[in-house]
Formats: structure tokens, C-alpha cells, sequence
């Protein structure tokens, strides 16, 4: 499986469908899926049964999948590419556009 260039943590930008142009932290990623999870983006509400853990049950409202081609990093402030490359023995991930490592 190719490694994934959007990691839980990053920043990212939605640069297409409904929610465009809202930026948030990633949440988490699901790989077999290629979604990603983004704080504050695609609300969706989810009708819950009362349980243990929910003893009120209801409506609660949480984040969604986002296909993974539909958000691009943040870097700087600017969105960007992200590459691949080996320093120092290490795989990297740096942004095109400015050229900076990422992590």
C-alpha cells in the first residue's frame, strides 16, 4: 500500500465540495477507505439509543469522512503538494511549494 501524504494532526484546507475553503486539523485517516476525518468540517447528526456510556441518547452531531483528494495540506499558510524525499537516511515529507520539510 502507497503511504498516505495527509497524516492525523496536519492541517489541511477542503478544496472541494460542500464544506470548500474550511480548514481544520485532521482528526484521523482511514486508509483502506482513503477518507480523512477533519475537525469542525461535514457535520453530520448521528441518532444515538440511550446506552452506558450515552444516558441521555438523542442527536449528536460529529465529523464525517472527506475523501482524501478532496483536502490539501497547509503549509504556512499556503496550500501545497506534498512530496517525498530521503534525508539523513530518513523518508520525509516536505511541501512543493515552498520546499520545506514537513515532518
Amino acid at each position: 500500500m502507497a503511504s498516505m501524504k495527509i497524516k492525523k494532526g496536519d492541517m489541511v484546507r477542503v478544496v472541494s465540495g460542500s464544506d470548500r475553503d474550511n480548514e481544520g486539523k485532521v482528526i484521523a485517516v482511514d486508509r483502506k477507505k482513503n477518507k480523512v476525518y477533519v475537525e469542525g468540517v461535514h457535520i453530520i447528526k448521528k441518532h444515538t439509543k440511550p446506552s452506558m456510556m450515552n444516558q441521555t441518547g438523542g442527536i449528536v452531531e460529529q465529523e464525517g469522512p472527506i475523501d482524501i483528494s478532496n483536502v490539501m495540506l497547509l503549509a504556512d499558510g499556503k496550500v501545497t503538494r506534498v512530496g517525498f524525499k530521503v534525508e539523513d537516511g530518513k523518508k520525509v515529507r516536505y511541501a512543493k511549494a515552498t520546499g520545506k520539510v514537513i515532518d
